[in-house]
């Protein structure tokens, strides 16, 4: 059918990451022109050395000379692969590296430019990463100047291109070198990032804060301080002439068993003025045309947007893992000019509607997720990047991981904010096994600048990522952050008191409207359809953070401070409990990749260098003494660790399923390592599931038996269910003393009603 003509002009600001998850046909011929738009690789030929000049090349002469650079890839792992550094994961190597993060660097690649490629119209450098500040110099001549590792740099190269060879360079500064003595001359440091056990930054002026890079990368209580730099993702040449396609979004207006009311948006740049019409065919999960819609415009030299409304009469929609299939449909447009000339771009998402249910009840104020009419009890956990270094993950590990956490019954994974955002095939796994995506922005335990400039920066930022992860089914909630405002209420009360009141209010101001307001506008308007939450933990501004009856709640008085037993999990009934975790070590087989026979003590160096948390293996022989008593050796101590987070971990995911609907998710803190270590991890960092996540498997199951006992001795049982029909049973109990003797026993039938818990029972240890 023929749609009314909808041409709508876009900001450049708008413009379409190169790195979404759809296909673009290329080498097609393009309103009238021989050529249709391209892209060249500039993946080969790179090397990599300190900047010249750098301080560093007196003790380090290797790394003065060209190295081999891979790209996408880190100057740190090319001075691992060219032994100029150790393997800074084993024993006490870390330190080692650190020099490179205080070094400036220079990459060098040559690329042949020939006639053909030079008379495009149009010939852009695309870096769809650059890690973080850099400049950018072709044949001698600055390009570009990146200050955010997470956004995509499209620069037209045309104007310094010649015929034949050409040389690309880009320079990356250190951070902690570029913003410690500009923050030198500041007045005070915000506060937030994590102290340097290394002695590069000041306790307490962190460069972290100030600068657009992944926040672990200067260390965390679970992994190391490896302050990358380098082209950490693609780098191309794209050409085009008269027309490029920048992008398609399927924006879902309404959803449901009857009808999906859809509209398709297409994004252009034109270089001149002429009639397109965009035909858009819909496939169904089977592969089989379901529809087609035609839209005729005019466009003018700029960016346009064009929108189609379609309507899928029965949708197979996508569900969640549990609740139904991932069905996806494939949406597929053709430009074609006056010539019918074309060009093609592809869509693949599911087709769902999402809701984070905020309404006010008997407990307080609710925060339930509801896909497609269901109220889903969020089962999973946090998930942090998967490596210190991560252009070393490939598809495989992406799988894997997602594949335990499906495995484990997982149908949520919170993306924290301290990382970076995963790549377009991590979205397409989790679409794909059905598991949802809180989505953080990155921003992590940190107060940011109120400036302009750093907001603009940000809001370019965000529109890069919104626009390239939207169309994903499986990302149910974008985050402004993780800790930002439970940080300013609780964590820097000095700080406060010290700067006075107008410019404590500054800083506010500049926090809430980031949050509250910038990053909301941007998902508002470029993903709709999806909810937007302004920090975690968090009640959307409603009051302060952290409130056990409104938002999500992050629970740490058990493990942190004051360390109360694992029991207090049952005196908490938060809404949503979006953190909670005790830590463990990994397995044995873990332990010696990393560390040597004499490094086997838990206060050993080696060990102490591996637990990132103050006094963590002090902490950890608490919790053990408290659940077996004293450990025999280091074999049990590691043992014993694991059982004591699994069983702790299970009495309060336990406890949150059987308090539904008071309570409607548990993500636990954290689901894996970005290196071989101590931490909170469910998988350790070769993918090694540890006893939590057997656990897991079981306190997730659809169908659930809590027996909980208290610190009184009194144990009550209750029945979970997340089936969407009723569920009919015969209960039977028998309560057992330890010699196996039967004193009491109970048999009858119970019907559970769908999605819900039902206590059926309890007895007391007298």
């Amino acid at each position: 059918m023929t749609q009314p003509h909808r041409n709508r002009r876009c900001p450049p600001s708008a413009r379409v990451p190169a790195r979404l998850g759809l296909a673009l046909v290329l080498g097609l011929p393009a309103l009238g022109q021989a050529a249709g738009p391209s892209a060249q690789p500039l993946q080969q030929g790179w090397q990599v050395r300190l900047a010249p000049g750098d301080a560093h090349a007196k003790d380090f002469p290797k790394a003065a000379q060209w190295l081999p650079a891979q790209v996408p890839g880190t100057v740190q792992t090319d001075l691992i692969a060219a032994g100029v550094v150790p393997d800074p994961f084993y024993r006490d190597n870390e330190a080692k590296i650190q020099w490179a993060g205080l070094s400036d660097w220079q990459y060098q690649t040559h690329f042949r430019a020939d006639p053909a490629l030079l008379a495009r119209e149009h010939v852009e450098l695309v870096f769809d990463g650059l890690d973080t500040f850099a400049e950018v110099y072709l044949n001698g001549k600055k390009l570009l100047a990146a200050d955010n590792m997470f956004r995509q740099w499209r620069v037209d190269a045309k104007p310094l291109l010649k015929r034949g060879d050409n040389v690309l360079e880009v320079k990356f500064f250190s951070p902690i070198k570029k913003i410690q003595p500009w923050l030198d001359k500041q007045p005070y440091a915000l506060p937030g990032g994590h102290k340097s056990a290394f002695g590069d930054e000041p306790k307490w002026r962190h460069s972290s804060t100030y600068v657009r890079k992944a926040p672990y990368s200067f260390g965390w209580d679970w992994g190391p301080r490896i302050v990358n730099a380098g082209i950490w993702q693609q780098a191309r040449l794209e050409t085009w002439d008269a027309l490029r396609v920048e992008g398609l979004h399927i924006a879902q207006r309404r959803v449901d068993a009857d009808a999906a009311q859809l509209q398709a948006q297409l994004e252009l740049q034109a270089s001149r003025s002429g009639p397109v019409q965009v035909t858009l065919d819909v496939l169904d999960p089977n592969g089989q045309k379901v529809g087609q819609f035609t839209q005729d415009a005019m466009v003018d030299p700029g960016q346009h947007r064009i929108d189609l409304a379609v309507r899928i009469a029965k949708p197979k929609r996508w569900f969640p893992a549990g609740y139904g299939a991932q069905d996806r449909y494939t949406f597929v447009a053709t430009v074609r000019d006056a010539d019918g000339d074309s060009q093609q771009v592809e869509r693949v998402t599911g087709l769902r509607s999402v809701t984070l249910r905020r309404e006010k009840d008997r407990w307080g104020k609710s925060m339930e997720f509801v896909v497609n009419g269901i109220p889903i009890f969020a089962k999973g956990a946090n998930l942090i990047p998967l490596e210190s270094f991560p252009s070393r993950v490939d598809r495989a590990r992406m799988r894997s991981t997602l594949q335990a956490a499906r495995d484990a019954n997982m149908n949520m994974l919170r993306m924290w904010g301290g990382g970076h955002y995963q790549d377009d095939d991590f979205y397409e796994m989790a679409d794909a096994l059905g598991i949802m995506i809180w989505q953080d922005f990155m921003f992590a335990g940190s107060v940011p600048p109120n400036e302009v400039e750093f907001r603009d920066n940000t809001r370019q930022e965000a529109i890069d990522q919104v626009k390239r992860l939207r169309d994903h089914p499986s990302i149910v909630l974008w985050c402004g952050n993780n800790e930002v405002q439970t940080g300013w209420e609780n964590w820097w009360v000095d700080f406060k008191k010290s700067v006075g009141p107008e410019e404590r209010s500054r800083i506010e101001r500049g926090m809430t409207t980031l949050f509250g307001s910038v990053l909301r506008e941007v998902v508002s308007t470029y993903d709709g359809d999806v909810p937007y939450w302004a920090t975690s933990p968090g009640t959307d501004f409603d009051t302060d953070a952290n409130q056990k009856d409104n938002g999500d709640m992050h629970y740490w008085k058990v493990w942190g401070n004051p360390a109360l037993p694992v029991t207090e999990y049952l005196n908490v009934t938060p809404r949503f409990m979006s953190e909670y975790g005790l830590q463990s070590f990994p397995e044995m087989r873990t332990i010696r990749a990393f560390a040597e026979p004499g490094d086997l003590q838990p206060e050993s160096p080696v060990m102490r260098a591996h637990q990132k948390y103050d006094n963590g293996n002090k902490r950890l022989l608490l919790y053990i003494r408290r659940a077996f008593g004293e450990p025999k050796d280091f074999e049990s101590f590691v043992y014993l660790s694991q059982l004591m987070q699994a069983e702790g971990i299970a009495v309060a995911a336990e406890h949150l399923r059987a308090s539904r609907p008071q309570s409607m998710g548990s993500l636990y803190w954290q689901l894996n390592d970005v290196w071989p270590g101590v931490s909170w991890s469910s998988l350790d960092y070769f993918g090694r599931w540890k006893a939590l996540h057997y656990h897991a498997k079981r306190f997730y199951a659809p169908e659930l038996i809590a027996a909980l006992r208290n610190d009184q001795g009194q144990t009550e049982v209750t029945l979970v269910s997340d089936r969407t029909v009723p569920l009919a049973a015969r209960w039977r109990m028998r309560v057992m003393d330890v010699s196996g003797k039967v004193l009491s026993k109970s048999e009858k039938p119970v019907t559970l009603a769908p999605l819900s818990s039902l206590r059926v029972g309890s007895f007391s240890d007298a």
